[in-house]
């Protein structure tokens, strides 16, 4: 009996995260996961004027990751080379 209720119970906790999860927040959710991947990809790929500065950018995207991707896009651009 009581294993019947939990797994109703946990039906209904499912079905209520689903419908609170809409098409905007799965969209937000989306950009704020995509935004760092970017930065990621783009400082991995890209060849830095210092080396080091590769590392330091690749640990601030990893630990502030909206943050971080910004930053880097505003200030760290500047620091690849071939980019001024």
């Amino acid at each position: 009996m009581t294993g019947s209720l939990f797994l109703y119970n946990s039906k209904r906790l499912t079905m209520t995260l689903i419908g609170v999860i809409g098409t905007q927040e799965l969209f937000i959710l989306f950009i704020i996961l995509l935004v760092p991947l970017v930065a990621l990809i783009e400082i991995i790929r890209s060849s830095f004027v210092n080396p080091v500065n590769k590392i330091v950018w690749v640990l601030v995207v990893l630990l502030l990751p909206f943050i971080g991707s910004l930053l880097f896009w505003i200030i760290g651009r500047s620091q690849v080379e071939g980019r001024k």
